[in-house]
């Protein structure tokens, strides 16, 4: 019985994770896709329904059959040969998506979460929408490419811009993160960008503080975030110095609801995001299906990690 682990080299984590696993006594396996083709070799033959073989590190061989488990966190691209020619190097990648990748999909194991199921609720439209479907209060929102249409979302109510998919983009030989900001008069002045590609337009929600809930399994802890600085208040990811933290319980209704969500995305992992208004409405805002909550763990004193290993050591939800 061995708890396979797709992440990239570096990724606390991954690390806070295997460590957590390795004192449980748990047998563990680390892969980054990026390692393959010419640090990572594949084996596999398909037996009676399943595939079975290796997968060979420079440190060690990996019996598929012996998997039980599949925690999918972040692995990176394949690497491969910088001598191949543009179309040498895009047959490559699918083939080696679909061929290793396929593989280790279809391995009949406990997956946090597998990776079909991330794919799906990767889609913030999909995740606003179902969560209205699942009893959970959602913001008035708008995506779009036309500039009329935001000036008119925006003349009805304060209004926030937001990435509907990146996290962020790199530029100028660095990594910038993309912030959900209020939407301005000077932006509403120059719209131009916005035929470019689809925006998503929100009704602010006002608010007393954030909370941040993690999914593991069968527990769900909810953890209010207070943020101190005006920049936090419309982003707390921008000032992690500015917050106060408090464990707090959640009211039925959401908890039935995000029990409703995550269950119709088959996800036993998740931390999603929500914002609670000055009278006490609960605002959901999204799905983290691999979103990170070590940062909280030091802070409340909650073992996320440890519950996420016992979860996948037992290897159902």
């Amino acid at each position: 019985m061995a708890v396979l682990i797709l992440a990239s080299d570096r990724d606390l984590t991954a690390d806070r994770l295997i460590t957590a696993l390795e004192e449980r006594e748990a047998v563990v396996h680390r892969v980054n896709t990026r390692w393959f083709p010419a640090r990572l070799s594949l084996n596999a033959r398909l037996r009676g329904g399943q595939w079975v073989g290796t997968m060979t590190t420079p440190y060690r061989s990996i019996d598929l059959e012996q998997v039980t488990s599949v925690w999918y966190r972040a692995p990176e691209a394949f690497a491969l040969s910088p001598h191949l020619s543009g179309p040498e190097r895009f047959h490559a990648s699918m083939e080696a998506k679909y061929g290793l990748g396929g593989m280790l999909a279809s391995l009949p194991v406990f997956w946090c979460s597998h990776p079909s199921r991330l794919a799906e609720a990767a889609y913030k439209p999909v995740q606003l929408a179902t969560a209205a479907r699942c009893g959970l209060g959602v913001p008035d929102t708008a995506i779009t490419n036309e500039p009329d249409t935001v000036r008119a979302f925006a003349a009805e109510g304060p209004a926030i811009n937001k990435a509907i998919g990146a996290g962020g983009i790199y530029e100028q030989g660095g990594h910038k993160f993309l912030r959900t900001r209020l939407i301005s008069n000077s932006d509403l002045a120059d719209l131009r960008g916005v035929t470019q590609t689809a925006h998503l337009v929100q009704r602010w929600a006002p608010k007393s503080y954030e909370v941040r809930v993690i999914v593991i399994g069968a527990s769900v802890t909810a953890v209010a975030i207070h943020a101190t600085s005006t920049a936090a208040y419309v982003d707390w990811r921008t000032d992690y110095d500015a917050h106060r933290y408090e464990v707090i319980n959640l009211p039925t209704e959401v908890r039935c609801g995000i029990e409703r969500l995550m269950k119709h995305f088959d996800l036993p992992y998740g931390a999603l995001d929500f914002v609670v208004s000055p009278e006490g409405t609960w605002t959901f805002l999204e799905l983290n299906a691999t979103g990170i909550v070590d940062w909280l763990e030091v802070e409340t004193g909650i073992s996320f990690s440890g519950q996420l290993a016992e979860l996948l050591i037992e290897g159902k939800p």
